[in-house]
């Protein structure tokens, strides 16, 4: 049987064998349909369940599983399927593996109280680096949109790196923010963890032991991201360093200089710098009076000059000849 007709069987029968009906709703609020990795034959959630697909293979290979769609409603819900890459910022360097899936439907309408189940094929092409690849399936339905990831990493040699850049402390309300950019420059998917210190004039004035991060960075991934520092001080000149490490052996620092000076002081600086500007000018001015002003009794030499030469007469000179 050709390829392209045994996909299309595949298809119209997949649902029809992996379709089970489930135990009738309870009267409770929420969304009637859900969707997720296909678990181990049961109806319900269970142990089995998984929060997102993770696949493994090297370039070349084919690699399959299922998504399950389930309609927990009284009526039959129609949904729509399309794959996607995980990361689709532009500043991002990942390649995703979205292009790579396959699914064998695109649109599944699921009866009212049962479960149906979508197999799909991702390929991983012969050139793909090693490392993570992540993706993602996209169900549409009923003006709602639930987004499974799909986590695949290409056997090979992986590499774990992470850089800290453009560390910047601002002023912010009675406290400071210290903005931040994170960049994947390794292949696998990192959870970063951060740590901060600042030391100031007289000693350390922050510490904040390594924690979890709430972001989670593809290769090549950059996030922007601000750490509150509401108690910081009011005047000092400060050193602050962060050091972010993840698994793998990841770990980079990056660190800022930050002056706090209060409004006060920096008004009153102003006003005596002003004041000594102004007192200087002052003093300057009526030096320069004052040194070109002549004494009593002293007569112009100008004046006096161009009077004498014209009382004398109009050839007398030592130049002229008799």
């Amino acid at each position: 049987m050709p390829s392209r007709i045994r996909a299309a069987w595949t298809v119209a029968a997949a649902p029809a064998v992996a379709a089970a009906l489930l135990p009738a709703p309870a009267t409770a609020a929420g969304p009637d349909w859900s969707a997720r990795p296909a678990a181990g034959g049961t109806a319900g959630p269970g142990a089995g369940d998984r929060p997102y697909f993770y696949l493994e293979g090297g370039p070349g290979s084919a690699l399959q599983d299922r998504l399950s769609i389930v309609n927990r409603g009284k009526r039959p819900r129609t949904v729509q399927l399309r794959p996607a890459d995980s990361t689709p910022d532009a500043a991002s360097t990942a390649r995703g593996s979205g292009a790579w899936i396959s699914l064998a439907a695109k649109r599944v309408t699921v009866p009212a109280r049962t479960r149906a189940d979508v197999p799909f094929t991702l390929t991983v092409p012969a050139e793909t680096p090693p490392g993570d690849h992540p993706g993602a399936i996209v169900v549409t339905g009923g003006g709602r949109e639930i987004r499974v990831p799909v986590h695949l990493r290409v056997s090979g040699r992986t590499l774990a790196a992470i850089s800290v850049e453009d560390v910047k402390v601002v002023k912010a309300g009675g406290g400071a923010a210290i903005h931040y950019e994170l960049v994947n420059r390794g292949n696998t998917v990192l959870t970063p963890r951060l740590a901060v210190r600042a030391d100031g004039l007289f000693g350390e004035v922050l510490r904040r032991d390594a924690r979890t991060l709430p972001v989670e960075l593809a290769p090549g991934r950059r996030a922007r991201l601000t750490e509150k520092w509401p108690d910081a001080p009011a005047l000092d000149s400060v050193d602050v360093t962060l050091t972010v490490t993840a698994a793998g052996g990841a770990q980079a620092a990056g660190s800022a200089g930050y002056t706090a000076v209060p409004w006060g002081v920096l008004a009153g600086a102003a006003a005596l710098a002003l004041g000594a500007v102004a007192g200087g000018g002052a003093w300057l001015l009526r030096w320069r009076r004052g040194r070109h002003r002549p004494e009593d009794g002293d007569a112009p030499a100008e004046p006096a000059r161009e009077a004498r030469e014209a009382r004398e007469p109009a050839g007398s000179g030592s130049g002229a000849r008799t």
